[in-house]
Order: C-alpha cells, then sequence, then structure tokens
C-alpha cells in the first residue's frame, strides 16, 4: 500500500459525489466532453492540422520558387516534410508551455475557490482562437503563418488547462465506484459529437462537391478550391463548444469552495507540486504507472498523429476516404468510452487497461500487415471488393476495419487511464496529480515520432518506422504489470 499524505484541509469541500453516469451532476460532466473534444478531433488531428500543413505550408513553400530547381517528386516530399515540421513546432511549443505549468494549476485547484470561473476562461480561449481559424488561408491572403502557428500553441495549451480543470472535478461527479463509467461516458459523447460534425461537413460540402449528391453544389456558397470546407471546422467548433457547454456550466458539481484564496492557493500548490516530486518515492506504484502512462500515451500519440498520413501515403487514401476514414473512427471510439468505463467494473481498471493495451498492439501489427498488393505480409492476394466510390479493394476495406479496434481500444484506455489515476492518487488531491499525469503524457511526446523517423530512414521502409512505435507500448506495458492497486473498499 502507498503512503499518503493528508488531503488539504479546506472546510465544505466535498471528497466525492453522489449518482452515476446518468444523474444530473454525472452526465453534466460527461455532456463537457461532447462539447470540447470535437475542437481536438476536427482541429488537431483530422481536419485542419493536414490542411495547414499541405494546403498553406506545402503549397505556399511550392508557390514561392524556393522548390523549383527541384524535380516534381523531390519538391512536393519538402514541401511536405516542411508542412509537418510546422506542426510538430507547435506542438513542441504547446506541449512544452503545458507539461511546466499544467501540474501547479492542477496543484492550485485542489485549494482554491470554484473551479467553473477557471474553466470558462479556457473554453473563452479556446472560442476565440478557433473561430479566428476561419482567416487562415493559403498563399498569404489570411492571416500570417505564425499568427496561425500562435492560435494553435494558445489553444492547445488552453485546452490543455480545460482538460486537468474538468479531470480534477471528475471525483465529485459520482459515486466513487461510477466514475469509471462517467469518464468512458464523456469520451464516448465527444467522439459521437466529432461524427454529427463529419457527417455534416461530408453532406453538406464534400458530398456535393465529388458527385453533386445530395446538393448539386457545396451548399453557403461554399468553394472548395478555397478550402472553406477545411477552415470552416474553426468557427463550427466554436460555436459547438460555447453552446453545448452550457449545461455543465448549470448542473456540473463544483468542488471549489467560494472565497477561498487563490493566491494562498497557488502558493501552497506550488509548494505541494514540488513536495511530490522530491517525495515520489512515497507513492511508489502511483510513480511506476505515471512512468507505464508516458511510454504507452506517446506510442498511441504517435499512432493518432502519424495513422492518417501513413494511409494517405502508403494505401494511396484521397479526402473523401480520409473523411470517412476519420468518420468510421470517431464512431468505434464512441463506442470506446463506453467499453472502457464496462471493462473497467467487470475486469478492475488495471487489468482492463493491460486487455486495451494489447488489443490495440495486435489490431496495429494487423494494419501493418496491409499493402496495396497483399494482406497479412503477402499471403493473402489483395483485389478489387466493389466498384463504388471509396475503399474499393479488399486491402482497404480491411484496414478500415482494423481502425474500430484500435480506435475502441485507444479511447478505452483514455478511459482507464484516468480511473486509475484517480484510484491511485492520495485522497483530496487528484487535481494535482492530473498535473503530473498530463506532464507523463506531454513531456516525450516527441518519442514516438523520433523513433518512427530513425526507424524509417535507417530501413527505408514505412512500415518498419511504423512498427517502432510498438517498442513504447511495450514499455509501458512492461512498467504497468509492476502497478500494486490500492484496496480502498
Amino acid at each position: 500500500m502507498q503512503a499518503s499524505d493528508p488531503a488539504p484541509t479546506i472546510p465544505g469541500r466535498p471528497a466525492h459525489g453522489e449518482g452515476g453516469a446518468l444523474s444530473r451532476t454525472g452526465f453534466a460532466w460527461a455532456v463537457f466532453e461532447w462539447a470540447r473534444n470535437p475542437y481536438y478531433i476536427l482541429i488537431v488531428i483530422y481536419i485542419f492540422a493536414p490542411y495547414f500543413a499541405r494546403d498553406i505550408i506545402g503549397a505556399d513553400l511550392l508557390a514561392s520558387g524556393e522548390l523549383d530547381s527541384l524535380d516534381p517528386q523531390a519538391a512536393r516530399q519538402t514541401a511536405n516534410a516542411q508542412g509537418q515540421a510546422t506542426i510538430a513546432s507547435v506542438t513542441k511549443w504547446a506541449g512544452l508551455i503545458a507539461a511546466l505549468t499544467a501540474p501547479f494549476l492542477g496543484a492550485a485547484l485542489d485549494r482554491g475557490g470554484r473551479l467553473k470561473p477557471v474553466l470558462a476562461l479556457s473554453l473563452g480561449t479556446i472560442v476565440v482562437c478557433s473561430a479566428l481559424l476561419w482567416f487562415a488561408q493559403p498563399g498569404g491572403t489570411g492571416l500570417p503563418v505564425w499568427v496561425i502557428m500562435m492560435l494553435l500553441v494558445i489553444a492547445y495549451v488552453s485546452y490543455t488547462y480545460s482538460e486537468v480543470t474538468h479531470n480534477a472535478m471528475l471525483s465529485v461527479a459520482g459515486e466513487p465506484q461510477r466514475l469509471s463509467m462517467i469518464s468512458g461516458l464523456g469520451l464516448g459523447l465527444g467522439n459521437l459529437a466529432a461524427v454529427l460534425i463529419f457527417l455534416a461537413i461530408a453532406v453538406l460540402f464534400i458530398l456535393p462537391g465529388a458527385i453533386q449528391w445530395p446538393f448539386l453544389k457545396p451548399q453557403f456558397g461554399f468553394d472548395l478550391s478555397s478550402f472553406d470546407h477545411a477552415r470552416i471546422v474553426g468557427p463550427i467548433c466554436a460555436v459547438w463548444l460555447a453552446v453545448f457547454s452550457i449545461p455543465f456550466f448549470l448542473h456540473a458539481k463544483d468542488p471549489g469552495v467560494a472565497g477561498a484564496s487563490w493566491r494562498i492557493a497557488v502558493i501552497t500548490g506550488s509548494q505541494a507540486v514540488l513536495k511530490t516530486v522530491r517525495e515520489a518515492t512515497k507513492y511508489p506504484d502511483l510513480a511506476k504507472f505515471l512512468i507505464a502512462r508516458m511510454f504507452y500515451q506517446d506510442g498511441m500519440a504517435a499512432l493518432l498523429a502519424l495513422s492518417a498520413v501513413y494511409v494517405a501515403l502508403f494505401l494511396d487514401w484521397g479526402f473523401l476516404e480520409m473523411l470517412c476514414f476519420a468518420i468510421f473512427a470517431s464512431a468505434w471510439a464512441f463506442l470506446g468510452g463506453i467499453f472502457g468505463g464496462w471493462l473497467d467494473g467487470k475486469a478492475g481498471v488495471k487489468n482492463a487497461l493491460i486487455i486495451e493495451i494489447l488489443g490495440m498492439v495486435l489490431a496495429f501489427s494487423l494494419q501493418l500487415s496491409v499493402t496495396q498488393e497483399s494482406l497479412l505480409f503477402g499471403s493473402i492476394a489483395n483485389y478489387q471488393v466493389w466498384d463504388g466510390l471509396v475503399f474499393q479493394s479488399l486491402s482497404d476495406l480491411t484496414y478500415l476495419s482494423l481502425v474500430s479496434i484500435v480506435a475502441v481500444m485507444a479511447t478505452a484506455s483514455i478511459s482507464s487511464s484516468r480511473a486509475m489515476l484517480v484510484t491511485l492518487a492520495p485522497p483530496g488531491r487528484s487535481g494535482e496529480f492530473f498535473g503530473l499525469y498530463a506532464i507523463a503524457g506531454t513531456i516525450t511526446v516527441w518519442m514516438g515520432p523520433l523513433l518512427v523517423e530513425i526507424f524509417t530512414t535507417a530501413f527505408n521502409d514505412q512500415r518498419i518506422g511504423m512498427a517502432s512505435i510498438c517498442l513504447l507500448f511495450s514499455a509501458g506495458l512492461a512498467a504497468l504489470l509492476f502497478v500494486r492497486m490500492p484496496d480502498r473498499t
């Protein structure tokens, strides 16, 4: 059993909540992710970031004439590399800022006043930055590149702050034994919201532009050649977040105490963080879990960040196929949030997390066996299955089907990881340790892409490069096996 310090003494601060996922406070906590998560899914992963890298950074570099001395293929590769490097720079700076500040924020949240105003400030910042992305246009006609990068960094950091604050409120969202289901429901709702927005974009803009269905042309006068369909995700996510966060602020339970001094909370919280880092040996199982998460989270982050690029290049998927891929993955991720909460209750959070990581690695390994010519590392020849608009071959359909397992297991592992942190953290200090939890997920975020780069270059093989991600999953799983769960029944 790990040692635990006494919780901060703040009169009136509740230790836990009441009810479950469908109670008013539990559902209000979960619906927050319905409001916020589409920003990350649409802007950071699937739509805006690839658009910014390819159609602004890369396209502007090609148009500048700097690469005219290269042959077209080499010029395109150089432009794509510059676009990817720009996105990596945004992630690097945002992750560094968040890693250095999030633990202190989390510790202050455990000791300060009301948390909802803090959360409102973070969300307001995301709304403004997201809305301004509409003006991110190619050719220098919109916002300068450095301004777009700054908006993305500020929004990313604010997103992390909102995550730490929201997670600090999980302990009072319901009864302790029902927190896993509440957490899983939140992740599920977030992915479901993204699916609905993806579908709206496809029906209103992409399909009319491609096949004149269900409308003869893109709606609202959108011009696909001006990338209106990519830029609109910024304002959509801004409005979505502003509107659907209202139920959370009305009904979610706030563990903060009105009138508590934030100045004292910041000072004592900072001292507590430094003490926690210095005395990490007092919480050996929590420390081992954070180390485990550092590795498997890095692997999952690299997988999510690079899988879209991998299939676009290796399987030659186009924009419509990538949109369908995003919808399909998000739909299964919705079920993953529910599955994670269910599996936690059946197997326990540690065993559930082990099952989820193993399932993710197995499905990912099978994905790497798929090429445009064959499946299962050449044992089955690829062939055309149907003459549809997308995913015509057996390889395409097989890879897509395996996406469902990866999406379910990845989302479930996020839910289980949060529940495991709440279980291992000393009572009354979950916000502080969610800050360290954020560090464990961001401080080595460069490790996965670096491994992929090294292995791809050394072997000149995309699949071997992507397979290196499994080393991170293996290291995380090995550390996780040594974590002992406390008995707090």
